[in-house]
């Protein structure tokens, strides 16, 4: 039982006519882009910062430097391994915990 109905006739049987214009359902449900008007600025939330700081050398006994890294977590454990892995990229090998600082 194979029925051959068109994209209105199916809009027309799932929907009824509920629109009052007799040319309402040749519209085409889909909106463009252009129509939308979404506000897309970016929304400044306070988000939670903690900066860590940390005394770094690349050589044992070697010049220390300070090292500060900001990091958007609550969690001192995951903002000091965030800390280090920053350090590390910038290829330094020994650290050393100075502080850990809410922003």
């Amino acid at each position: 039982m194979t029925v051959n109905l068109t994209e209105q006739e199916i809009r027309l049987a799932l929907f009824g006519n509920s629109r009052s214009a007799p040319d309402a359902v040749n519209e085409s449900p889909v909106v463009k882009a252009a129509e939308v008007s979404v506000k897309s600025t970016p929304r400044r939330t306070s988000s939670p910062r903690l900066r860590v700081t940390l005394k770094v050398t690349k050589t044992f006994e070697g010049v220390e430097e300070i090292f500060s890294y900001d990091a958007d977590t609550l969690s001192s454990l995951v903002a000091e391994q965030e800390a280090r892995a920053a350090a590390k990229r910038k290829r330094f090998k020994y650290f050393e915990l100075v502080s850990i600082v809410s922003v």
